[in-house]
């Protein structure tokens, strides 16, 4: 009668790998939305947790045939042989339903450091943009330029890190047909925001730059020009002390 008890519990627990199997393993997902991803990898973790759980039934059922093997040598052996099988299949299942949570845990990890890197360069943008605002209507002046040209600067050599991550987590969860629609969206709008943005940033660099240097120019002519009507207003200044009479001064002091 125990012979037969145990046998039963060999084949229930077979049958219950065997649906476990079918629940968890052989299913087709579409992880189209966040939440679809997020609910399955919970499930995934539930799984984990009731096959590991049933670890402790196994352990019973094998101490079980080894004592009615001990006993009864006979019935031992046929018990001991599914019992085998029933020990391998259920490590297999153990470690696929691990190796697949784990997948998911992963697949999910690599969407919240997409949104990440998303936020930071979306913040970065915003600054950008702000940056290139702040360079329209100067007031006339060598220093607010130079100021506007150098703030636009410091913005603009931000590194190209951020966006290299972006493009990788984007392109393994498109390539692994998840969330391939929502993270194309996504990557298409920032794309797009980046280029747009970047050019009308260096367009103004290069403006910023022009407007400089003819400033810079013209502020040296200023002061080329103001030094000679010094040196002239000097030297008028020593005629007329002398009473030099104009005929006799230079054609240039005339």
């Amino acid at each position: 009668e125990k012979a037969v008890n145990l046998k039963k519990d060999l084949a229930e627990m077979q049958e219950w790998m065997t649906q476990a199997e079918e629940e968890y393993l052989e299913k087709d997902f579409e992880y189209k939305s966040p939440e679809e991803l997020e609910n399955a990898v919970e499930e995934m973790k539930r799984a984990k947790e009731d096959v590991l759980q049933k670890e402790v039934r196994v352990k019973i059922l094998k101490d079980n045939i080894k004592m009615l093997a001990a006993k009864v040598p006979s019935s031992g052996q046929d018990l001991a042989t599914e019992l085998n099988i029933v020990l391998e299949n259920y490590q297999l299942l153990c470690n696929r339903i691990r190796g697949k949570c784990h997948t998911l845990e992963e697949v999910w990890s690599c969407w919240i450091e997409l949104l990440q890197y998303l936020d930071l360069e979306t913040a970065w943008l915003n600054n950008l943009e702000e940056r290139v605002q702040m360079t329209e209507n100067l007031p006339d002046k060598l220093d607010a330029v130079n100021d506007a040209l150098e703030s636009l600067e410091s913005v603009l050599r931000h590194p190209a890190d951020n966006r290299t991550q972006i493009r990788e987590l984007g392109q393994t969860l498109i390539d692994g047909g998840i969330l391939d629609d929502i993270i194309s969206e996504k990557l298409e709008a920032f794309n797009a925001r980046y280029e747009e943005l970047s050019h009308l940033a260096v367009s103004r660099q290069i403006a910023l730059e022009q407007q400089l240097q003819t400033m810079r120019e013209t502020d040296h002519m200023l002061q080329v020009l103001q030094e000679n009507l010094a040196e002239l207003d000097r030297q008028l200044t020593s005629y007329l002390t002398d009473r030099i009479d104009a005929f006799q001064m230079p054609q240039e002091a005339q």
